[in-house]
């Protein structure tokens, strides 16, 4: 028998491998990789906050929306939809959607069109 006829760990049903450790039983991957049974959503409180914020930032103002119960995907796709709502730029860090300029009143209207519990914070 041949490298090449040797049937993979996933294909052979192996449960647990000296080389990867514990498999999953779903997907076949390792424990550690396995990502069949993981949460979606980011942990929050359920309450989106909308704040603005210049530190850091040599004067320029960005605004953060924060406790988006989503992740991944999901998150990207609702920053990309409210970056082309107010015309700028932004980017995503550590779950907080940072959208370039002070655009809270349209992304407090946005947010509540959408359906989430969002609200003002700060100053």
């Amino acid at each position: 028998m041949g490298v090449e006829d040797t049937p993979s760990e996933a294909e052979s049903g192996v449960v647990y491998s000296t080389v990867q450790g514990k498999t999953c039983p779903d997907c076949g991957k390792p424990v550690k990789a396995c990502t069949c049974k993981q949460s979606n959503t980011a942990p929050g409180d359920g309450k989106v906050r909308i704040s603005r914020e210049t530190k850091g930032r040599k004067g320029k103002g960005v605004t953060l929306i924060s406790g988006i119960p989503l992740a991944g995907e999901d998150l990207k796709n609702l920053a990309k939809s409210l970056k082309q709502k107010c015309g700028v730029g932004g980017t995503i860090k550590d779950g907080i959607i940072e959208i370039q300029g002070d655009h809270r009143n349209l992304l407090l209207q946005e947010l509540t069109r959408l359906g989430y519990n969002a609200k003002k914070s700060g100053g």
